[in-house]
């Protein structure tokens, strides 16, 4: 069984508390993007000693048996039986660059293996066991936009509100801790939630929708922030690092070509 785990990019990200469980509370606007990986399992007929993953396309630089694709397997098999698999997985979608790839590989195996296996776990339980594995895991289960709140997990469905508008989305290859982006950021209530932002125009967006990571991370990687420059000079409407970065993208009214300076950066492109 083939899936195609989609990306997905942050619409502002204000990180509004600190939980007595050591994690933040947030808000933020998760909306889906195209660019995918490519996940596959298949059943063996020899017998297998244990679940196998390959993964291929771009280096994740962590051993496959670290990979969150296995650790779901495992999660699942805490309360279901089912065969050993190997496991194919091409990344496509960077690694720690703010666009959810790994949380989405893992969130889409779940859905497959349910399938695939008949294991009946309903859309709320595969929530639950998705939130076990990571705070964004939850909203890939639909991949549909959402308000998100809480530390990711609370999810109200939203408009499709890109719909026809054109996405440059970039990554300058840098990595940004998340822990250290989160020290490095302080929680304030905003007055204003980024759900009523939303029913905004897109042309309002630059001066309402604040990505709260955006000033630790342009003070210690400058690039990141001359590439969100960069596309507002090339006519973007809105543009943002997405997450705890790095990366960055520009939403245009129709196809726009990536200025010659970005084209090393540039990992897709195409209409919302």
């Amino acid at each position: 069984m083939i899936v195609f785990p989609k990306a997905k990019i942050n619409l502002g990200l204000r990180i509004t508390g600190k939980r007595p469980d050591g994690y933040h509370d947030i808000e933020t606007l998760f909306y889906p993007v195209r660019l995918s990986d490519a996940l596959e399992f298949v059943v063996l007929s020899e017998p297998l000693k244990k679940d196998n993953l390959i993964v291929t396309g771009i280096n994740t630089g962590s051993d496959p048996e670290n990979n969150l694709v296995l650790k779901t397997v495992r999660k699942l098999r805490e309360k279901y039986s089912f065969p050993l698999l190997k496991i194919h997985l091409h990344k496509v979608i960077p690694v720690g660059a703010g666009l959810g790839g790994g949380s989405s590989d893992a969130a889409h195996l779940l859905k497959a293996i349910n399938r695939y296996f008949g294991l009946l776990i309903d859309e709320q339980n595969l929530k639950s066991t998705a939130l076990e594995l990571g705070s964004d895991c939850p909203f890939f289960i639909n991949s549909n936009p959402a308000f998100a709140s809480g530390r990711g997990e609370v999810l109200k469905p939203i408009r499709p509100v890109l719909t026809g508008y054109y996405i440059l989305l970039l990554n300058p290859g840098i990595g940004i801790n998340t822990r250290e982006a989160y020290q490095n950021c302080r929680p304030e209530h905003p007055s204003t939630s980024l759900l009523q932002l939303i029913d905004h125009p897109l042309t309002d967006w630059k001066e309402l929708m604040i990505n709260d990571f955006e000033d630790y991370a342009f003070k210690k990687f400058p690039l990141i922030g001359e590439i969100k420059n960069e596309l507002y000079s090339s006519g973007a409407l809105f543009s943002s690092m997405s997450g705890s970065g790095s990366s960055v993208y520009g939403i245009f009214p129709k196809k726009s070509s990536v200025p010659d300076t970005l084209k090393d950066f540039l990992i897709y492109e195409g209409v919302m």
